[in-house]
């Protein structure tokens, strides 16, 4: 099935050439098989040398090309993503492009202050429901990190205000197995059991590596954990240029995919066929400042050639959107947030995230994510298929309407109006004497407004109270 929806049908870009496509996808078989990387796992490392790899004296473990072309042709090109009640929600893969905002912010911008505070985990429920009210978010992350709350107690309680907060599904970040089980037990009771969730997975697992070639236990333990049970599972390194990766694109990038497939490996001997989402988070560090940079244009760069190597390994992608360096919502941040979102659509990056994320992924604003949802829903129709026909081309029309006519009342133009013209919701389309009349507002005045208007009206549909005791009694037992 393809979701035509989320797919553009003009302005597709490209980074790489097939030549320098296969040359990366080489270099990264090559660091797989002679270099090697650490597994700081036990039975991860067990996993991979009784699949066929190799062991060295140093402790590195090397992955025969073999296995990666196995594991590419084992692992899902595409898989669907349900929604709390059970109904398709998100087909992974291909070219469809999916939104949401970010996780585990500590700092936010209050709604009504307007000061830059600390998380509590109320704002993870005020995150979800502002999400769910918005028609072009398609996923929920957490959006904030509870202040002085230990992981084993805040990564459960993010999922359990979550579930209550949406009906969308959701993409979770967690500290090790002990803080996904409590997920997995709490989505086993929405779903109706194990089976009906490995069958309808309602959540996706960020997992995470070390770079240089290092694989932690807790990251590794969690890519089995995810496998063991159908959970869609991201396998995303962070190589930061200058820092912990190459300097230069092309060493960044292969570095991260060479790191990414030795997850996929690692993940299809375990389970094969399990659903499994490649991607790498390419910062940059800033030689001048130090700061790690989320939004540099050697960051886009090398993200967009990251989503063209997934495209070219037909395999599902982690992506970025709507996120800004800015430490406020000014003319740098719409820039950068509206830019990333609109690569990653035009790119045909699947699971895109952070929207809404500020002072280079460390603050986040409501405001900012409502204007971004805007900017999705504007890039849609800008990047849509265009169609050429008959009924379009509107000859017929052009005869009727003759030489110094005009188009106003012809039926073809009611007829098309609404499928013609987008309307934004927040974007200016007024004179500046009706944009007086109407408050004189700027975006982001417009956007506090709305979103404090949706959280004032919207709420999701309540889950049966049997349930809400059963997920409750999962945190009760933590």
């Amino acid at each position: 099935m393809t979701d035509v929806s989320k797919q553009i049908g003009v302005g597709r870009p490209s980074f790489l050439t097939e030549p320098q496509k296969q040359q990366i996808y080489d270099t990264a078989l090559g660091i797989l098989a002679d270099i090697g990387m650490v597994v700081l796992h036990e039975e991860g490392e067990a996993v991979m040398l009784a699949g066929g790899c190799k062991r060295d004296d140093a402790g590195l473990v090397h992955v025969p090309a073999e296995l990666v072309t196995k594991a590419r042709e084992t692992a899902p090109s595409s898989f669907m993503v349900y929604d709390r009640a059970g109904e398709p929600a998100m087909e992974l893969g291909g070219r469809n492009s999916y939104y949401g905002n970010g996780s585990d912010l500590m700092h936010l911008f209050d709604l009504e202050t307007g000061e830059r505070r600390l998380a509590t985990l109320d704002d993870v429920t005020v995150a979800a429901r502002l999400c769910d009210a918005l028609p072009d978010i398609d996923f929920v992350m957490s959006g904030a990190y509870p202040d002085g709350m230990e992981a084993q107690e805040a990564y459960p309680k993010q999922f359990n205000a979550m579930i209550k907060a949406t009906t969308k599904p959701l993409v979770m970040t967690a500290g090790g197995v002990d803080t996904v089980a409590p997920m997995w037990r709490m989505a086993c009771e929405v779903r109706g059991g194990a089976e009906e969730l490995r069958a309808k997975p309602y959540f996706v697992m960020y997992n995470q590596p070390v770079s240089p070639l290092k694989h932690p236990f807790e990251t590794v333990d969690k890519l089995l954990f995810c496998a063991d049970r159908g959970i869609p599972s991201t396998y995303c390194p962070s190589p930061i240029a200058g820092g912990t990766a190459p300097i230069t694109t092309a060493g960044q990038v292969t570095l991260g995919i060479a790191e990414a497939l030795f997850g996929l490996v690692m993940h299809q001997l375990r389970a094969p066929g399990a659903p499994f989402v490649i991607g790498q988070g390419p910062n940059v560090l800033d030689m001048a400042t130090a700061q790690s940079m989320y939004n540099s244009p050697e960051f886009v760069r090398a993200y967009a050639c990251e989503v063209e190597m997934a495209k070219w390994l037909d395999l599902p992608n982690w992506g970025f959107s709507g996120h800004t360096d800015a430490q406020v919502i000014d003319a740098q941040a719409g820039m950068e947030a509206d830019e990333i979102t609109k690569l990653s659509m035009q790119l045909g990056s699947n699971l895109n995230h952070d929207c809404g994320y500020l002072d280079f992924g460390l603050t986040g604003s409501l405001e900012e994510l409502v204007m971004v949802a805007e900017f999705i829903a504007r890039n849609r129709r800008l990047l849509a298929a265009i169609e050429v026909s008959p009924e379009t081309l509107a000859v017929d029309v052009l005869v009727k309407v003759g030489p110094g006519g005009d188009f106003l009342g012809q039926k073809h133009t009611s007829r098309h109006l609404r499928d013609s013209q987008w309307r934004p919701a927040l974007l200016n389309h007024m004179s500046h004497e009706r944009w007086l009349e109407n408050g004189g507002l700027d975006l982001t005045q417009k956007a506090r407004q709305k979103a404090v208007e949706l959280l004032a009206t919207h709420e999701a549909p309540a889950l049966p109270a049997d349930m809400v005791a059963r997920i409750d009694a999962v945190i009760a037992g933590l």
